[in-house]
């Protein structure tokens, strides 16, 4: 629990040197973005655990915070392409958004927090003068476990038909 003290003071320095206050309801959303990182929530997710906690806010509310959060790069605004925009903390630690790997089989999203696109930055800069300030890089495909399912399901389904 002390680190999320310690990232909401944090991000409250931030909000105070951008003229932003930590609200109530703002506190609340940070707090459960901060206990629900790995989730990559949707907002209409976030609603529902700021609500259990804070009963009298409001959907509109949540949105505002979430997309002031965004503006201020608090955290990241994402589509996996679920049809839901889903949102991720940024790490003051990384100059840069982290990675992320996405299962079609079971959904799952594994994050990457190494950066390994340095190299190709330096490159875009010394054969193009084209100055990366950010980026994001997902893959998507299958893990091991959903790939020996999926080739199960296959099989069985060649099995039967022949």
């Amino acid at each position: 629990m002390l680190a999320i003290e310690a990232e909401i003071e944090k991000i409250n320095r931030q909000m105070t040197a951008k003229g932003y206050k930590l609200t109530v309801q703002r506190e609340i959303t940070l707090r459960v973005l901060l206990e629900n990182e790995q989730d990559h929530l949707s907002a209409e997710e976030v609603f529902m655990l700021v609500k259990a906690r804070y009963p009298e806010i409001g959907l509109a509310t949540v949105y505002r915070t979430l997309e002031l959060l965004t503006e201020l790069h608090i955290v990241e605004k994402m589509n996996f392409g679920d049809g839901s925009a889903r949102f991720d903390l940024r790490s003051e630690d990384h100059e840069h958004m982290h990675h992320h790997l996405i299962c079609h089989t079971c959904g799952m999203l594994k994050e990457i927090k190494d950066d390994w696109l340095l190299e190709l930055e330096e490159k875009l800069l010394r054969e193009y003068g084209f100055r990366v300030t950010d980026h994001r890089l997902d893959f998507t495909g299958h893990f091991s476990h959903c790939r020996n399912k999926e080739c199960k399901r296959q099989n069985k389904a060649v099995s039967a038909t022949a």
